[in-house]
């Protein structure tokens, strides 16, 4: 494995711990998404580099594309949550409730 898979790998398997363990606030998961989300994009544009693909070129601005939404309806549910509950904290929400 090299240093540069390895450290792709284990800031991927960071985030995705930090999201397993650490779920206190809605918006700290939030950041463990984005965190993934930003080194599967670093990991695929120097996959593509590598490779010298042309053909999958448009796969990592694809990704970003698509992290942005993610990040923009994370922001809006936040938001949303902190107006009708007062607290982002995710034990105190249930989603069972309308």
């Amino acid at each position: 494995m090299t240093p540069m898979h390895f450290s792709f790998t284990s800031a991927f398997m960071l985030g995705l711990m930090g999201l397993a363990f650490h779920r206190t606030h809605l918006l700290s998961a939030l950041l463990c998404l984005e965190g993934m989300m930003l080194s599967l994009f670093i990991a695929l544009a120097l996959w593509t580099l590598h490779f010298e693909s042309t053909s999958f070129s448009t796969a990592p601005m694809l990704l970003l594309a698509f992290s942005a939404c993610e990040a923009s309806t994370g922001l809006a549910l936040l938001v949303a949550t902190a107006r009708t509950h007062g607290t982002d904290r995710l034990q105190n929400l249930n989603f069972l409730q309308c």
